[in-house]
């Protein structure tokens, strides 16, 4: 009987310093991902952190390891907050234009509404490493990799279903779209013109009309 209170009391401890350990991760994690998309994720390190956040450097330390380690659990926790601001909301629209179209909208809103204080994460890392190399700048290569890879597999889906002519280069097409997104992250970011955004969405609704078959076009209409 004792052994087995021992145990339970051995594991409750266990679990609950595994829950703080996640609990301080996530924490650090949300501030890093806010630093990163305004200063770069070179303006990341665990002696910051831990004095932002009043933990201990080594509490920090022991979570990440490095500096390099820091920067890495922050892409890949900025890449799950994308797709669940992103992508996650339209689990329930079909393949097709409309899906597209929804697509572009919502990542126009994760960077207008300042998801991250300093607009699209991955823009603002994608500059900053763009010509560096090693792991974290592979790590933001295949961020953007993957994400253009998510929009063409949306169109070429969207063409599957007629809803796009059969003509559609989906791979010239994302390259336009994500061209007009990015502009208008960087405007606004740089010059607070808010209305960027709206200017790449009807660029953006333009090019697939463009593109559109007569099913296309009444899927891509706003309700009246």
């Amino acid at each position: 009987m004792n052994g087995s209170t021992t145990g339970t009391s051995t594991g409750t401890k266990t679990d609950g310093r595994v829950e703080r350990g996640n609990q301080t991760r996530r924490l650090v994690l949300a501030r890093t991902m806010d630093i990163a998309s305004v200063e770069g994720l070179e303006g990341l390190s665990l002696g910051r952190i831990a004095t932002e956040l009043k933990l201990s450097k080594s509490g920090v330390f022991a979570l990440f390891g490095s500096k390099e380690e820091l920067q890495l659990a922050t892409v890949k926790a900025a890449v799950v907050v994308f797709g669940a601001r992103v992508v996650a909301p339209l689990a329930d629209i079909p393949p097709g234009a409309r899906r597209v179209r929804e697509l572009c909208r919502s990542w126009l809103a994760y960077s207008r509404e300042r998801v991250f204080p300093g607009g699209c994460f991955f823009y603002a890392v994608g500059a900053e490493f763009d010509a560096r190399t090693g792991p974290v700048h592979d790590a933001v290569a295949r961020t953007h990799h993957d994400w253009t890879a998510y929009l063409e597999h949306a169109l070429a889906e969207a063409r599957a279903a007629d809803e796009f002519a059969a003509y559609l280069d989906a791979e010239q097409v994302a390259f336009e779209i994500i061209a007009l997104m990015e502009a208008a992250n960087a405007r606004s970011v740089l010059l607070g013109d808010d209305s960027a955004y709206d200017r790449a969405e009807r660029g953006i609704t333009a090019r697939l009309r463009s593109v559109a078959t007569d099913r296309g076009r009444t899927a891509l209409a706003d309700p009246a």
